[in-house]
C-alpha cells in the first residue's frame, strides 16, 4: 500500500476522500472537532508540499437525509489557518472551474458526494467524472473503507492512489492490537449492530484474554441462550452464529445483573434485577452494579483494551451509568493502551468529556468492527 511519502505532490491536483460526516448539534462539538481534525495532518502535509487540494466527503443528518456539506468549510478553515473554498457540486463544470482557480497549497471542498446517488451505487461513470478532477487520489477516511462506494473503491483504480496519514495510522494501530497486543488483552463489545459484532467477537476470542459484552449484543446472546426474553427479532442465521458461542468460556463475560424498565424512557420506573429474573414486559437497558464491578476489575488488570459499543441506552440519563463507569475504569488504567471506536461509543465518551483520555480513537465504526473481525476492507484492498 502506497503512502504520502511515495509521491511528489508539487502542483498536483490531489483528491482526498475524508470523513466529515458530522452533526451540527452544539452538543456534539467535541465529537465534530475530532472527526474533522482527523484529516488535518494529511491536508497540512499536502499544503506544505504545494499540492492543489480537493476534499470530498459525505454527510447525512441523524435521520439519514443527505444535506449540504459546505458549512464544514468554515470549521476546516479555522483548523487549517487557510481559506477553504467550496464548489456547489462534486462533479461538473462549476467544480472544474473552481479547481482550475486553485493555486499550489489551495484547498477546495466539494459538495456532499451522496447528493449523487451514483456514489452509493458505485457507478463507474460517476467515478470517472470525479477522477477527472484530480491527478492523485488519497484515502484518509477509514470509516468508509468497508463500503463499496465510488469514491472509495473505483477512483483508486483510475488514479495513482495512496493512504493518508489518518488511514495509515488506523491500519497500523488496529493491526498491532489484533496481532501483537500487550497482555492481558481486554475487548469490550456493546451497542447494537449485532450482526457485524458477532464476527468480531469470534475473532477477538482467538486473541483476547477477556471479552466483556454489554448493550444489545449481550441482550441478543442472553435471548438466544434462553436466559432473557426480549422483543427484538434475531435472524435465524445470526441466532445460529450466537448459539455457537460458548458463554461458559472463562474468556467471555456477559452481564448477570441489569437496570431494567418497561419503557425506554424509564417513566414506568426502573429497578436492578438479575438478567434471568425479569418481570413480563421488562427490558434490559443498562448493565447492573455487580456487572460493572466485575467488568471494572478485569479492565483494571488489562494492558491492552479495545472498546466498541456502549453498555446500555446511555442517551437516557437513567441508563448511562454502565457506559460511564466502564469508560471511567478504562481511562483510570494508566498502564493500558486504550483504543475506542464506533459512532455511539464516541458520542458517549464525548458526552462524558473523556474523548482525549484514550490513546487512540478510531474514526471507524463498522469499518473497525470489520477490520477487527478479520474481514478484508475493499477501500484498503484497492490501495494495495
Amino acid at each position: 500500500m502506497k503512502t504520502l511519502k511515495d509521491f511528489d505532490f508539487t502542483g498536483k491536483k490531489t483528491l482526498i476522500r475524508c470523513d466529515f460526516n458530522i452533526s451540527f448539534s452544539s452538543e456534539a462539538k467535541e465529537e465534530n472537532e475530532f472527526r474533522i481534525k482527523s484529516s488535518i495532518p494529511t491536508i497540512k502535509f499536502l499544503i506544505e508540499k504545494g499540492a492543489k487540494i480537493i476534499l470530498m466527503s459525505h454527510l447525512e443528518d441523524p435521520n439519514g437525509k443527505t444535506i449540504s456539506i459546505l458549512p464544514v468549510a468554515e470549521k476546516l478553515s479555522k483548523f487549517l489557518g487557510v481559506e477553504v473554498k467550496t464548489a456547489p457540486d462534486c462533479i461538473g463544470k462549476e467544480a472544474e472551474e473552481k479547481i482550475s482557480e486553485l493555486k499550489a497549497g489551495g484547498v477546495l471542498l466539494l459538495e456532499n458526494l451522496r447528493m449523487r446517488k451514483e456514489e452509493k451505487g458505485n457507478n463507474m461513470e460517476f467515478a470517472e467524472k470525479l477522477a477527472k478532477l484530480g491527478d492523485i487520489y488519497i484515502n484518509d477516511a477509514f470509516s468508509v473503507c468497508h463500503r463499496k462506494h465510488a469514491s472509495v473503491v473505483l477512483i483508486p483504480k483510475l488514479l495513482p492512489a495512496a493512504a493518508g496519514l489518518a488511514l495509515e495510522k488506523e491500519i497500523n494501530i488496529l493491526s498491532n492490537l489484533l496481532e501483537n497486543p500487550e497482555k492481558p488483552f481486554c475487548a469490550i463489545i456493546g451497542g447494537a449492530k449485532i450482526t457485524s459484532k458477532s464476527s468480531m467477537i469470534k475473532k477477538l476470542l482467538e486473541k483476547a484474554d477477556n471479552v466483556l459484552l454489554g448493550g444489545k449484543v449481550a441482550n441478543a446472546i442472553l435471548q438466544v441462550k434462553g436466559i432473557y426474553q426480549d422483543s427484538m427479532t434475531i435472524e435465524e442465521n445470526l441466532a445460529e452464529k450466537i448459539a455457537t458461542l460458548d458463554i461458559t468460556s472463562p474468556k467471555i463475560h456477559i452481564p448477570f445483573d441489569a437496570i431494567v424498565s418497561k419503557d425506554i424512557a424509564g417513566k414506568s420506573g426502573t429497578r436492578e434485577a438479575p438478567v434471568g429474573k425479569l418481570q413480563k414486559g421488562e427490558m434490559i437497558l443498562d448493565i447492573g452494579p455487580e456487572t460493572i464491578s466485575v467488568f471494572s476489575k478485569i479492565i483494571k488488570e488489562s494492558r491492552s483494551i479495545i472498546w466498541a459499543g456502549p453498555m446500555g441506552l446511555f442517551e437516557e440519563k437513567l441508563f448511562e451509568k454502565g457506559t460511564k463507569e466502564i469508560a471511567g475504569a478504562i481511562i483510570n488504567n494508566s498502564n493500558a493502551y486504550k483504543v475506542v471506536g464506533g459512532g455511539d461509543t464516541i458520542s458517549a465518551i464525548s458526552r462524558f468529556g473523556l474523548l482525549e483520555k484514550f490513546d487512540h480513537v478510531s474514526t471507524g465504526g463498522g469499518a473497525m468492527l470489520a477490520f477487527m473481525g478479520g474481514e478484508k476492507l475493499p477501500g484498503i484492498e484497492v490501495l494495495g
